[in-house]
């Protein structure tokens, strides 16, 4: 169901009332495909306090009209993903996907005349929140082109929070974050800020021009064209969205795939029913087969 921008809310109050929530919910859902059921409706009402504050408005119910009538509706609306999406990542997260890239994946396709030779290979990490998952994609990559002259690749990340997306570019965390990345990968791929007293390090520019951002809505028909992708990384995404639009995702990203390319996914989630054109390499990796 599609919500319209005539709605006006319950009157105000000084929580969110059962018809706000449903809403808004649905709104989100319709947006991202987050699932939004009735028991998160307090964490939904604390996310959405900064947006209350910063508009200066008095009640969800000021605020689902200004969401859904203001002139101002269409910048509100990213605005409130950034407060709603979760962003829990870390560099080298589930080791074995970049292990079974670097190890297996890669020497396949210069083996086999594929890509890297002639033109890059080409990874999306999907979903990428604040820029860990693509950074160590990228000196992934990086490492195997040290040692496979000629090999060329393309990172491409995306989110559908513009302000994860900022963080990201920056290419800058604390020392504490950058701790599961490998001392010899540190002393090629990380800087220590002038002030150490900040605890603050940088990617070489080197390594951030490897990354590629782009702002993109997985509900999106098509998030890229048709089989431009040799692998996607879309972990621990799914776990928000209802079985049907888990569905849907799939065939989305499947189709994103140039045949024989890989799909990553999280721990906890599988394309297990899902009738596409793919077979399980492991219990989260997928090969298209045509």
């Amino acid at each position: 169901m599609s919500l319209t921008y005539t709605q006006t809310c319950a009157a105000p109050s000084k929580t969110m009332s059962n018809a706000e929530f449903d809403q808004l919910s649905e709104f989100i859902h319709d947006q991202c495909g987050i699932k939004m059921p009735v028991a998160k409706k307090i964490m939904l009402e604390a996310r959405l306090q900064k947006r209350l504050r910063s508009l200066g408005l008095g009640s969800y119910g000021e605020y689902c009209d200004y969401v859904f009538n203001s002139p101002d509706r269409e910048n509100e609306y990213v605005r409130m993903i950034d407060c709603v999406t979760t962003h829990k990542t870390d560099f080298f997260r589930e080791p074995v996907h970049f292990q079974f890239l670097a190890d297996t994946l890669l020497p396949e396709f210069v083996n086999t005349g594929g890509a890297g030779r002639g033109r890059a290979f080409t990874v999306w990490s999907a979903a990428c929140s604040t820029g860990e998952e693509p950074y160590t994609l990228a000196m992934t990559l990086s490492e195997f082109a040290a040692n496979n002259q000629g090999f060329e690749f393309s990172v491409v990340a995306s989110d559908i929070s513009t302000q994860v997306l900022e963080k990201a570019r920056l290419a800058i965390y604390g020392e504490e974050q950058a701790a599961c990345v490998p001392a010899e990968l540190k002393r090629k791929y990380i800087l220590r800020g002038k002030d150490a007293s900040r605890g603050l390090v940088r990617f070489t520019p080197g390594l951030r021009g490897s990354v590629h951002f782009k702002r993109v809505n997985l509900m999106d028909e098509r998030p890229f064209p048709a089989e431009t992708m040799d692998a996607i990384f879309c972990r621990n995404v799914m776990i928000y969205f209802d079985r049907e639009t888990q569905k849907k995702l799939l065939g989305r990203l499947c189709g994103c795939l140039k045949p024989g390319g890989h799909l990553f996914l999280g721990h906890s989630e599988t394309m297990y029913g899902s009738e596409l054109p793919v077979v399980r390499i492991t219990s989260t990796i997928y090969r298209k087969t045509q």
